[in-house]
């Protein structure tokens, strides 16, 4: 019976590691675009058939960049979700890199929180299969 329940809790975790790992365009959108926003980048929606035009002839969910004057401008395209691009400078980029690094720290910390609660429950689990009388 302890051998099946640990399985099937194993067997559970695995699936939500799998799944995590396959993020659809939407979600990643929805992970990145509002980083890109406080980081101070500006979304320009593609509302006219030429912006339309343009934005389907860039790479999609990507960062990317150009050089213009001298500068570094970056770039993310998003046809699908918002169906527009978001621009923004070397000090914006910065700010989102920082902001990627604050949120993949949080979401570790979560993590972390979340596999201690599971272990406190598996090992609560563990001791009501006990076979002798804990007050022994």
């Amino acid at each position: 019976m302890r051998n099946l329940v640990q399985g099937l809790i194993g067997g559970a975790m695995l699936m939500l590691v799998v799944s995590g790992c396959a993020e659809t365009p939407q979600q990643k959108a929805e992970h990145i675009e509002p980083l890109l926003s406080a980081a101070g980048f500006h979304m320009h929606p593609a509302d006219t058939p030429e912006r339309e035009n343009a934005l389907k002839a860039l790479t999609p969910y990507k960062m990317r960049y150009y050089v213009k004057g001298g500068q570094l401008h970056y770039w993310y395209a998003d046809p699908d979700y918002c169906d527009c691009i978001y621009i923004g400078r070397e000090k914006n980029y910065q700010q989102f890199e920082k902001l990627r690094v604050q949120q993949r720290m949080a979401n570790e910390q979560a993590e972390a929180a979340q596999l201690n609660e599971e272990t406190v429950q598996q090992e609560q689990m563990n001791l009501s299969f006990w076979p002798y009388d804990p007050m022994w």
